[in-house]
């Protein structure tokens, strides 16, 4: 949402929530300097102005027994609007793919995959991704190790600039 403006409460907000999304918002107002009803209404607020979309638990995959992540990079025969639709409510509806971000250049879509190993992987690959209409082509990496993953934005940046 270009053009939003934030104060540095709302800045703050958005910062501690985003480090810890299940502080009290007791804790949140302490944190940021104001009030508790104020810090309510201005977390409200964000929630409606749709600068939070929901609070999640950052869960490790592999501690889950998901042990493979895979990017997958997908040509796509059209890139009529229509056929960009249809593939991304298809990416959306498979449970494997986790990212799906389209993207300029060669790759039409790149897709962040998980699952519990590499078999299990395959059997989506061949069954569902590749064949899928409109797929032109796929190219995937498979994951070694991640060495970093920062979910958010990086609010000590915002600080930095006065448009927002």
């Amino acid at each position: 949402m270009p053009g939003v403006k934030l104060d540095p409460i709302d800045r703050k907000i958005l910062a501690e929530l985003q480090a810890d999304g299940r502080m009290t918002n007791v804790d949140l107002s302490q944190r940021v300097g104001i009030s508790a009803p104020p810090c309510l209404r201005r977390m409200r607020a964000l929630e409606e102005e749709g600068l939070i979309r929901g609070y999640h638990a950052d869960v490790d995959e592999r501690a889950l027994g998901f042990d493979v992540m895979v990017f997958a990079m997908i040509g796509l025969k059209s890139q009529a609007e229509e056929d960009l639709e249809a593939f991304e409510a298809l990416a959306r509806s498979w449970p494997l793919v986790r990212d799906c971000h389209m993207l300029n250049g060669e790759i039409d879509f790149i897709l962040r995959c998980v699952a519990p190993n590499l078999s299990t992987f395959q059997k989506f690959l061949t069954d569902h991704l590749t064949s899928a209409p409109n797929v032109a082509s796929v190219k995937t990496r498979l994951v070694i190790r991640t060495a970093k993953r920062e979910p958010g934005v990086p609010f000590e940046l915002l600080d930095q600039t006065t448009s927002v």
